[in-house]
């Protein structure tokens, strides 16, 4: 593709928002310091996640706020979990931390309908994940980083149960706050590499010709 010519297409405030699109990029904890999203912006980023797309409006996900002087509650469970998982002192320790970097922390929960009669499963989960790319992206408009975060733990049985009710699955958390450092884009951007062009089966081109 011709980028400059992509660009070119663009008025300004259609390539503004493009700018901004193009240079989110996830921010580790570590590197995520306060100030955090206020409680205000955190609604209007829900809101986004709300515009993504859900065939018949079945908003199959939520965004839990974990205040923080919950954090150490949270810790205690993952500390938990990985001395259930047979890790050794130093590891439950840095387990424990977890839950303490980034100066908001969120989970993300998804509940799918696996027996709906006109949303397949595939759908509402391409539904959370669009909500959730519209929330990450929302906040970076607003000036934030944030990063989502999952591994092992997430399935956990204990900690799937503080944050699901029934049918729900814990997809990880979402930490966000004022990036540190400039964001390191990734090298691997292209869209030559998937946009292809639809090539009809060869079959099915003789039979439109037949």
């Amino acid at each position: 593709m011709n980028n400059s010519a992509e660009w070119a297409s663009c008025d300004p405030i259609c390539r503004d928002a493009m700018k901004q699109l193009l240079t989110r990029h996830p921010v580790g904890p570590k590197h995520l310091l306060p100030p955090a999203p206020t409680e205000e912006q955190v609604c209007l980023a829900v809101a986004a996640a709300l515009r993504a797309p859900d065939h018949q409006k079945l908003v199959p996900f939520r965004f839990v706020l974990i205040p923080d002087d919950a954090r150490p509650l949270l810790g205690e469970l993952f500390a938990d979990s990985a001395r259930r998982s047979g890790k050794t002192d130093d590891e439950i320790a840095i387990e424990r931390d977890r839950a303490m970097p980034g100066p908001l922390l969120l989970a993300f929960v998804v509940r799918i309908e696996n027996d709906h009669p006109r949303v397949p499963p595939h759908e509402q989960w391409l539904a959370a994940g669009g909500a959730l790319s519209n929330f990450l992206t929302a906040l970076h408009v607003m000036g934030f980083g944030a990063k989502m975060l999952s591994g092992r733990k997430a399935a956990d049985p204990a900690i799937c149960n503080a944050f699901c009710g029934s049918g729900e699955t814990l997809v990880g958390w979402i930490a966000a706050g004022t990036a540190s450092q400039a964001p390191h884009p990734r090298e691997n951007d292209n869209p030559d590499a998937i946009l292809r062009r639809w090539q009809p089966p060869q079959g099915l081109q003789d039979a439109s010709q037949s």
